[in-house]
């Protein structure tokens, strides 16, 4: 009986340490942290002061860079339009196709313009025929000069005979009267042939031995002529550039075209430029000749390199429609802006790409910074002053 209660204590004691074991142990208290009570204040003073030197850097190194994201890319656009009236009867291209300088763009009909150019070659070679007449009329009044001329000296001999022999009382009276007659006759048909020579001399531009093509007549068959064949040239309209073709839906072969009328547009893809708006306040370093670099919105990656080409003259309100008229005594105080125009470097990665009218972001370096204030003419004023 002894020996089986013993028994059962121990295995109620074994019973008990292992329950003992088993049993989740309660959490060791934290150890307590000491207090660094000296890193405080300097993290305090630290901290403040690395905020105040790295702006105070920002704000010294700054104001050299200019950026604003009020811009457009520019192309030239160029309106085409026939110089000559007439049908088409030849039209080679179509909406958004890109075109190189000198293709043809579409053909008038040509046949009225070479019949122009042939009755203008036939008024030049009738022109050529008159001047030739010209030259042979005053030949020939040349040569009644000098047959009027040999008949004026003939019958001046004739009167003198006649007034000798009348004086001797051998000639009658009524031969001397009609010897003064026929020399008196002959020297107005001599002074009509002067005339002659005068007139056909002017018809000749006042020099007789004037090559032919320098006759006015023949000059303006001439200027006729080139007009005519002008004009004939101008039946064929050819690119002026590089470029895009654009608004040419409606241009067809076989509708009728008037000269100066506008039909579709060509925009030069050779040649882009930005139109940056920068405010007023952004405007005091900067000045024509400065380098800046231009982001397409299009291409944000791809930074294209630009040079300030020209600033303009006013603010874009004073060009606008209706200007505003500040003399009211609402007036408030707005920044203005002013377009600044850069011209845009060549750039082979984005060659054909671009379109007119694309937003861009514009940073110019203006090469002015902030820099440090001079303290010293700062305190020499305050002394002054008290």
């Amino acid at each position: 009986m002894n020996a089986r209660t013993k028994a059962d204590e121990t295995a109620e004691e074994i019973a008990l340490k292992m329950d003992e074991a088993t049993a989740p142990q309660p959490p060791e208290a934290p150890a307590p942290k000491k207090r660094r009570r000296g890193l405080r204040p300097l993290l305090m003073i630290a901290v403040p002061a690395a905020l105040l030197v790295g702006g105070g850097y920002v704000w010294v190194t700054g104001g050299r860079y200019e950026e604003t994201e009020n811009a457009n890319l520019r192309q030239a656009r160029i309106s085409v339009t026939a110089e000559v009236s007439g049908r088409v009867t030849e039209a080679d291209i179509s909406e958004n196709e890109h075109v190189k300088a000198g293709d043809v763009l579409f053909e008038i009909d040509p046949e009225p313009y070479r019949i122009a150019l042939a009755q203008a070659d036939a008024a030049l070679a009738a022109a050529r025929l008159e001047v030739a007449q010209l030259r042979a009329g005053y030949q020939k009044s040349l040569a009644e000069a000098e047959v009027a001329g040999d008949e004026v000296d003939y019958l001046q001999s004739e009167l003198q005979r006649q007034e000798s022999l009348t004086d001797k009382g051998i000639g009658t009276k009524s031969a001397l009267d009609s010897a003064r007659h026929d020399l008196a006759k002959a020297k107005e048909q001599f002074a009509v042939a002067q005339q002659g020579i005068a007139s056909a001399k002017a018809a000749l531009a006042g020099n007789p031995d004037i090559e032919t093509d320098e006759h006015p007549a023949v000059m303006a068959a001439l200027a006729a002529r080139e007009n005519a064949q002008w004009k004939l040239g101008l039946t064929r309209v050819v690119a002026p550039g590089d470029g895009v073709i654009a608004q040419a839906s409606s241009f067809k072969v076989g509708q009728m075209v008037s000269a100066g009328s506008p039909l579709f547009t060509l925009v030069e893809t050779g040649d882009s430029w930005v139109d940056a708006n920068f405010k007023e306040t952004q405007l005091t370093h900067m000045k024509p000749g400065q380098k800046a670099e231009v982001w397409i919105d299009a291409y944000p990656d791809h930074a294209l390199e630009a040079t300030i080409d020209s600033i303009g003259a006013g603010t874009g309100a004073e060009f606008s429609l209706l200007p505003a008229q500040n003399a009211t005594g609402n007036w408030v105080k707005v920044t203005q802006r002013i377009p600044v125009r850069l011209r845009l470097e060549a750039d082979d990665d984005l060659a054909g790409a671009l379109r007119t009218g694309m937003s861009a972001t514009v940073e110019v370096d203006t090469g002015k910074a902030r820099g440090l204030p001079d303290f010293a003419s700062l305190f020499g004023s305050a002394i002054a002053a008290e």
